[in-house]
C-alpha cells in the first residue's frame, strides 16, 4: 500500500435535537436552509455514522471496508491485534445548543459482560431497553473550541450538602445525605415516585424561571442549569424530570478554549452548552440518568457509577514540537493532537504508529506539497504513513497513543 497518499475522508453529521445550527454546516461550507439541528460531526468507523473514503480518482468506500481488506496494513499489527480489527476511536465535532442527558458509561469488563447477559437474554439490539449495545467501554475526552460548559463527576460532601442547604426546595434530601457517602442520597433521587418529584421541583421552577428569563442567575451556579433544565425538559404529562437534581450535586466545570477534560468510566457527566472536538473510545454504550426522552434505567446506572466526589482536571495540551501539541489521558485507544501550522513551519510525521484522522479546522494546508485541503476536510492516514503538512492551518488529528 501507498504511504505516503492520504485517503480523503468523509464524515458523517448526526442531527440530534440538541444540536446547533451554524457551526458544523459552516465548519463543512455547508448551507441548512431548512434550519436543521447539527448536533456531531463524526469521523471514523461507528456503524451509526460510518465515514466514506477515496483517493486517486477511484470509487468512494466505507472505511471499515477499507480496514476489512487489509486489518494489519490498514491499523498496524500492534493495533489489528489489540483492538480486533477495529479501528479504536471516533473522532467527533459536538455543537451543544441544548443540555445532553446526565449519564456514565462501563468499563471494558463491564461491557463485555452486560453485552453478553442482554445478549443471552435476547434483547434486540435496537431494543428501547436495550443499555449495552457493544462490549467495549468508552472513556472520552474533549477540547473547548469555544467556551464551553459541562457537569462532571459529583462534588465533594461539603458542596453537596451545601448547595442542599442553600437551596430551600431541596431541604427534605438531607434526610439522606449522611456526609459520608454520595449514594444512598443519589439512589434515592433516582428511586423517588414521580408524585414526590413534582412535589419538590415545581416550586423550584417557580422561583427559578423568572430568575432565568430575567438574567439574574449567574452560569457558574447550579441554579442557572437547573433552570435551563427545567424550561427544557419535561417527561410526558407535564411531569418533571429528576436528572434536575442531580446538577446539585454534581460539579459545574467551565473549559475555555484550548483546554481539555477526560471522563473516564463510572463518572457522571452531562455536557451543558458549547463546542467541542471529542475524541473517544468506539463505542455506543449509555447509561443514562435524567434529562432525556430515553431509557433510564436507574439500577443499572447506579450499578456502575463510581460515587466518589471528583476534583476536575481540566487541563491544557503538551508541546512535543513547535508545530504540535498533544493531550494526554490514560485512554490506550487514541490520543488527540493539535497541529498549528504558519509559514515556514511544517509538519512532518514519519512511520505513524497506528490509524490516523485529520481534520482541519482553520485555513489551508498542503499535504505532500500536491494535495490542497481546506476548512472542514478531513484525512485518513493508514498506520505506517509518513507525510510533510504546510500551510496556515489548524488541524486536529486522532491517533493512537
Amino acid at each position: 500500500m501507498n504511504l505516503t497518499v492520504p485517503f480523503l475522508l468523509e464524515g458523517v453529521v448526526q442531527h440530534y435535537a440538541w444540536g446547533g445550527l451554524h457551526y458544523i454546516p459552516e465548519l463543512l461550507d455547508q448551507g441548512n436552509p431548512e434550519g436543521e439541528p447539527c448536533a456531531e460531526l463524526w469521523l471514523g468507523a461507528h456503524p451509526r455514522g460510518m465515514a466514506m473514503v477515496q483517493r486517486n480518482g477511484e470509487a468512494a468506500r466505507s472505511l471499515q471496508n477499507l480496514i476489512e481488506e487489509d486489518p494489519t496494513s490498514i491499523l498496524g499489527q500492534a493495533t489489528a491485534q489489540r483492538f480486533a480489527n477495529q479501528i479504536p476511536y471516533l473522532l467527533k465535532i459536538l455543537d451543544v445548543d441544548k443540555m445532553l442527558s446526565i449519564q456514565a458509561h462501563p468499563n471494558k469488563a463491564e461491557a463485555e459482560q452486560g453485552f453478553a447477559a442482554e445478549n443471552a437474554a435476547g434483547i434486540p439490539l435496537d431494543a428501547f431497553n436495550r443499555n449495552f449495545k457493544d462490549d467495549n467501554h468508552k472513556p472520552e475526552m474533549m477540547m473547548a473550541l469555544t467556551d464551553f460548559w459541562l457537569l462532571h463527576g459529583f462534588a465533594s460532601l461539603d458542596k453537596i450538602r451545601q448547595n442542599l442547604q442553600q437551596t430551600p426546595e431541596l431541604h427534605s434530601l438531607l434526610d439522606y445525605f449522611d456526609g459520608e457517602s454520595i449514594r444512598p442520597l443519589y439512589a434515592k433521587v433516582m428511586s423517588m415516585p414521580q408524585l414526590e418529584i413534582d412535589q419538590v421541583l415545581a416550586p423550584l421552577a417557580e422561583r427559578l424561571l423568572p430568575m432565568l428569563a430575567t438574567d439574574q442567575l449567574p452560569k457558574a451556579s447550579a441554579d442557572y442549569w437547573a433552570a435551563r433544565a427545567l424550561r427544557d425538559f419535561r417527561i410526558p404529562g407535564g411531569r418533571y424530570d429528576r436528572g434536575v437534581i442531580s446538577i446539585y450535586l454534581m460539579n459545574v466545570v467551565n473549559v475555555k478554549p484550548g483546554q481539555g477534560i477526560f471522563q473516564d468510566a463510572g463518572v457522571l457527566h452531562a455536557y451543558l452548552e458549547g463546542v467541542n472536538v471529542e475524541l473517544m473510545a468506539n463505542s455506543d454504550n449509555v447509561f443514562r440518568g435524567g434529562l432525556t426522552d430515553k431509557h433510564v434505567d436507574a439500577d443499572t446506572l447506579i450499578q456502575h457509577l463510581s460515587f466518589e466526589p471528583i476534583e476536575p482536571k481540566v487541563f491544557g495540551g503538551e508541546a512535543i514540537s513547535d508545530t504540535m501539541t498533544q493531550f494526554k489521558t490514560p485512554a490506550p485507544d487514541f490520543e488527540l493532537s493539535l497541529i498549528r501550522l504558519s509559514t515556514g513551519k511544517s509538519h512532518i510525521q514519519t512511520a505513524a504508529a497506528g490509524p490516523e484522522i485529520l481534520l482541519v479546522l482553520e485555513g489551508e494546508v498542503l499535504v505532500n506539497d500536491n494535495l490542497q485541503l481546506g476548512k472542514g476536510q478531513s484525512l485518513f492516514f493508514p498506520a505506517g504513513s509518513h507525510y510533510t503538512l504546510s500551510g496556515n492551518a489548524e488541524i486536529y488529528k486522532a491517533g493512537m497513543p
